[in-house]
């Protein structure tokens, strides 16, 4: 009786090891609302009559050039461009005191996962540091970098890496 309980206790224990030896597969977040394609204007919610709420996602897309902002080559400054684009986004936000954005950071797939991480970190600031000066407030927006993970466009091409080099202000639905 002992030893079939000794054995019975012994196969157990073995089960339960090999049960938490079975290899796990690193699930991805959710795609990011920033996901749509640009100009996309989301959750047809946010209008009525065809028209845009005012302060909604939709509103914002229709009033802005563009809810990105693209960087060169391992680099996080704004470049002229950037700034026409964030100003009118700055604009947008001043008429909408209201509402609140995150502004995500991202980086094409060259490099390691923490260097793109980090670099996507400095472009999600970079862009919220120009909105700042602008005069929206800090605790109205919140930054987060997804690095190389959320590519805007699939390619291992320069065209590719120029898209994936951005920072996107997401207004939420």
């Amino acid at each position: 009786m002992k030893k079939s309980m000794i054995s019975l206790v012994a196969a157990a224990a073995s089960l339960s090891l090999v049960a938490g030896c079975a290899p796990r597969t690193r699930e991805l977040p959710p795609e990011p609302p920033s996901s749509s394609t640009p100009g996309d204007l989301g959750n047809q919610d946010s209008t009525i009559g065809g028209t845009a709420v005012p302060g909604s996602r939709a509103d914002f897309l229709q009033s802005v050039p563009s809810d990105r902002v693209l960087f060169g080559f391992d680099s996080y400054s704004i470049d002229a461009e950037a700034r026409a684009i964030l100003d009118a986004q700055a604009q947008w936000l001043n008429r909408n005191p209201n509402v609140r954005v995150t502004i995500e950071g991202h980086a094409d797939e060259r490099g390691t996962r923490e260097y793109n991480l980090a670099l996507g970190d400095r472009r999600a600031n970079a862009a919220r540091d120009y909105l700042q000066s602008r005069g929206i407030a800090a605790n109205r927006m919140q930054t987060i970098s997804w690095g190389k993970e959320r590519p805007a466009v699939e390619g291992s091409n320069e065209s590719a890496w120029a898209q994936n080099r951005r920072a996107v202000t997401v207004v939420p639905e």
